[in-house]
């Protein structure tokens, strides 16, 4: 039980990153409020730790690989994002405040969860 809770709070807490960058962009008509800033790390990080601790050995290095993966891939698309901000390529809605907060928060966990996969297993 705890592993499928775990793993769709990782699934919520990649969708409010998600919204975080869309948002920027105006895509989907979405906005982003204060509350998506504090879930996105908050569901992403407690999520995964409800899922290491509900899953076994094989699930929880698969699990951790996606979202090492997908917080990667979240972290690319908000550094894409300020780039083509600041080439007047794509104007913002507003700020590009919530694009370095993403590119942060994603970066830092994705690359510490790549690193940790690529530990030697004891």
């Amino acid at each position: 039980m705890l592993a499928i809770v775990g793993a769709l709070l990782v699934a919520m807490g990649l969708f409010s990153g998600g919204v975080l960058l869309a948002a920027e962009f105006g895509l989907g008509g979405l906005s982003a409020g204060a509350t998506l800033w504090v879930l996105f790390p908050l569901f992403s990080i407690a999520g995964y730790v409800l899922f290491v601790v509900g899953a076994g050995n094989g699930p929880i290095r698969r699990m951790s690989g996606l979202l090492a993966g997908l917080l990667l891939l979240l972290a690319t698309a908000a550094a894409i994002g300020l780039v083509l901000a600041a080439a007047s390529v794509l104007t913002p809605a507003g700020s590009t405040l919530s694009l370095w907060y993403v590119l942060a928060v994603a970066g830092v966990l994705g690359a510490v969860g790549a690193a940790a996969l690529r530990m030697p297993q004891g």
